[in-house]
């Protein structure tokens, strides 16, 4: 069987997106939609019939005390893949612009996982998949681009480092 990369991150609004403090955000999710579609090795992303995900309730049980969670859910060729767009000068660009946005998270908000070719990721996978990353660390249901693990049926089944720097820091 096939494999390919299912990705989520979450996100703490610190106010609603509607609000003025959002609004560079808001500005930045069409382009940066936009460029992950057409990067190499992007298969799917969650989306509704704007375009993003940002009016697809999930994590409700994340809130935080915040204005909310968004999220981001989709699905790579591979971690290179993934990881070449997370690092691409488009969406670094907004990620250097986040901490007005979104509330600090100290605990796990972006895991990987592996699923069939063809397949889409439900968005209570998603959460069932940071749920186990914070319980119990990076292991073969859910791991982060730090520590890899390689795709069900490989002979070695080891976790593998990532590339040096590589955190998944959306």
């Amino acid at each position: 069987m096939d494999y390919v990369l299912a990705q989520v991150n979450i996100g703490r609004l610190r106010e609603p997106l509607d609000s003025p403090r959002l609004a560079g955000f808001v500005a930045a999710l069409d382009p940066v939609n936009a460029a992950a579609d057409v990067a190499p090795g992007f298969l799917w992303r969650l989306q509704t019939e704007d375009g993003n995900a940002t009016a697809v309730r999930a994590f409700g049980w994340d809130q935080g005390g915040s204005a909310g969670v968004i999220v981001n859910l989709s699905v790579w060729e591979s971690p290179e893949a993934l990881a070449g767009f997370v690092y691409s000068a488009v969406h670094r660009a907004v990620l250097q612009r986040r901490r007005p946005w979104f509330e600090r998270m100290t605990e796990a908000y972006t895991a990987l996982w592996w699923i069939p070719r063809g397949t889409v990721p439900a968005t209570q996978d998603a959460e069932d998949r940071v749920r186990w990353l914070r319980a119990h660390g990076p292991t073969r249901h859910a791991f982060t681009l730090r520590v890899l693990f390689p795709p069900p049926g490989t002979a070695d089944g080891a976790p593998r480092p990532g590339r040096p720097g590589w955190s998944c820091p959306v």
